[in-house]
């Protein structure tokens, strides 16, 4: 488990999911950050309930987030169509982002998964011009 604690702002919305799909998204939520501990975990609340994992403050600077439905969730990489992907792990019809569909835990606990989510780091960390990284903060940007 993540020595994180998940931020109220995003728990409140979080814990009104179903009790399999709250698990699913901690299970993840532990895997990504147990890559990469000192990632910055910046929280919205649009149209779904998201996490992102960036290697700076900024939202551009994300490696990968998970994106919480009603019923489902994704893990989803902004520069996804940029990514190598030989397994065709990846899914989606969008300019850039793609997604992996996670329905049980295996579908991220697996050698091609952890390949992607650490190529998406280090793109992240190239195309960076940010002046302060990788603060291991988590950032609310949930209005209340």
């Amino acid at each position: 488990m993540s020595k994180r604690t998940i931020h109220s702002d995003f728990w409140k919305h979080l814990e009104r999911k179903e009790q399999g799909l709250i698990d699913l998204y901690l299970g993840l939520r532990d895997h990504i950050l147990s890559i990469h501990p000192n990632s910055n975990e910046l929280l919205y609340h649009t149209h779904a309930l998201t996490s992102l994992y960036s290697v700076s403050e900024k939202m551009s600077d994300g490696f990968c987030m998970i994106v919480v439905y009603t019923n489902h969730l994704n893990l989803a990489f902004n520069e996804g169509t940029l990514l190598p992907d030989p397994h065709k792990l990846l899914q989606g019809t969008g300019k850039l982002m793609r997604h992996i569909p996670i329905l049980i835990e295996s579908d991220f606990k697996n050698k091609n998964a952890l390949t992607l989510i650490e190529s998406a780091i280090e793109m992240a960390i190239e195309g960076s011009t940010a002046k302060t990284m990788n603060q291991g903060l988590t950032i609310s940007k949930i209005k209340n």
